[in-house]
């Protein structure tokens, strides 16, 4: 059964006697909360209304600015956690261009090294890149073929 010191001492102010003279309290009470004499309050609802509007202007980017802030800017983004997701990025990048031969081995190690050494911002930087190397490269190409066939020409002139 529940305790009701409480009960005892509260009825015994208001009616201005001792606690002793009290004899069967328990079922007094609860004839009274049967005649509706004591009603017991309903519990307080708390709403998360708020904290879920807040939490939606959060994912839209909302209420993060200085004040709002608790921790450095390193600890709550550290740069070695940017440069990790970049440097694996363009790496991966490197990983599929190669396996798919659109690079060689000789240009892939050159650009896996100007990766490491911090040359490329992002990835499109480094498309950038690559696409510029083998144009270049192509260019290079065209001009050393047309340069042995003129030489060729002449060879073949001069032996006339």
């Amino acid at each position: 059964m529940v305790s009701l010191v409480l009960q005892r001492r509260l009825a015994a102010s208001v009616l201005k006697c001792g606690k002793e003279k009290f004899l069967k309290l328990g079922k007094d009470i609860k004839a009274l909360t049967k005649n509706g004499l004591i009603i017991r309050k309903p519990n307080k609802i708390h709403s998360r209304s708020r904290a879920r509007l807040a939490q939606e202007m959060k994912r839209k980017g909302r209420k993060n600015g200085y004040g709002k802030r608790k921790g450095t800017k390193e600890a709550r983004l550290p740069t070695k956690v940017l440069w990790m997701r970049r440097i694996r990025v363009l790496r991966r990048l490197l990983r599929s261009y190669h396996s798919a031969r659109k690079i060689n081995m000789h240009t892939y190690h050159d650009l896996y090294k100007k990766v490491k050494g911090n040359v490329f911002k992002n990835r499109r930087v480094l498309m950038e890149s690559i696409h510029k190397a083998k144009a270049e490269k192509g260019r290079e190409t065209f001009l050393l073929d047309q340069f042995r066939s003129k030489a060729l020409k002449r060879n073949a002139e001069e032996r006339k």
